[in-house]
């Protein structure tokens, strides 16, 4: 009954089943590996950015550019707070509301932006700290400048004045007539009540959409692994049962039609002539 496996259909068939399987799972099996190097990354990212708030600070000069290494390092600057603006669509804790950006002038001529802290619900300048006066001195986390549209950063246009949607020099240049660091500093305590907004961790080392693709990926290559094998059983079965029809007389449809002729033909019927 099963002499239908050593058809050369068959061959093809079974080889195709013993090279898809390994290779379905190798594939899933790596793409499983990289979500879990990158969780790893994320893990080690998140120690980093809370090992690097017990170091002493260092001056903004030696740690830029910001790269994945001084992200998050601790960094002090020296200067005089100029302009101040609001960064709406900002979560803490859960809880929606905004950030208070103040642009500090530093001896450079630069400007760096510095995010004093956070405040609940939405942007009002009416409600927000006023800005120190005379020369000060922060101290707090370096970030590298954000991208608008990812991490959660709004790309969202038409903000009224004295709003940014990004902490980034290429969206406060356009704000500010003078030239701001491609950097800033979150300050280790809010200023004047607002809650300080915490240092995230380096781009590209969290758990982004690629790393939910990697996890996704993995579940599609086990998924053909198992459509492989169920599609191999599917033809097997309906082999088997074919050649059980076959025993016992039962042939398909098209054979049942055609039998009758040819049974004619062997006896010499007219319906042969």
């Amino acid at each position: 009954m099963y002499r239908f496996l050593l058809t050369p259909r068959w061959w093809g068939i079974n080889v195709f089943v013993l090279l898809a399987i390994p290779f379905c799972i190798y594939m899933g099996s790596w793409q499983l590996g990289r979500f879990e190097d990158r969780v790893d990354t994320h893990r080690d990212a998140e120690e980093q950015v809370a090992s690097d708030q017990q170091e002493a600070p260092r001056p903004l000069d030696r740690l830029l550019p910001v790269t994945k290494a001084t992200s998050g390092k601790q960094t002090t600057a020296t200067g005089r707070y100029d302009e101040q603006l609001l960064v709406p669509d900002r979560t803490l804790d859960g809880e929606p509301g905004h950030y208070v950006l103040t642009l500090l002038r530093t001896d450079t001529g630069k400007a760096l932006p510095v995010v004093r802290g956070w405040l609940p619900g939405d942007p009002d300048p009416a409600k927000a700290p006023p800005v120190p006066t005379g020369e000060v001195t922060v101290t707090g986390a370096l970030q590298a400048s954000e991208t608008p549209g990812n991490n959660g950063v709004s790309a969202r246009g038409g903000l009224p004045d004295g709003q940014t949607a990004a902490i980034s020099a290429a969206s406060l240049v356009n704000l500010v007539p003078y030239d701001v660091y491609d950097a800033w500093v979150t300050l280790n305590r809010g200023d004047a009540g607002m809650k300080a907004v915490p240092a995230s961790a380096p781009g590209g080392t969290g758990l982004d959409l690629k790393a939910f693709q990697n996890l996704g990926y993995t579940a599609e290559w086990f998924a053909f692994v198992g459509f492989v094998i169920f599609m191999w059983f599917r033809l097997l079965r309906r082999e088997v049962e074919l050649a059980r029809d076959a025993e016992i007389g039962l042939l398909p449809d098209g054979e049942q039609e055609q039998e009758p002729d040819a049974a004619s033909e062997r006896s010499g019927s007219p319906s042969a002539v």
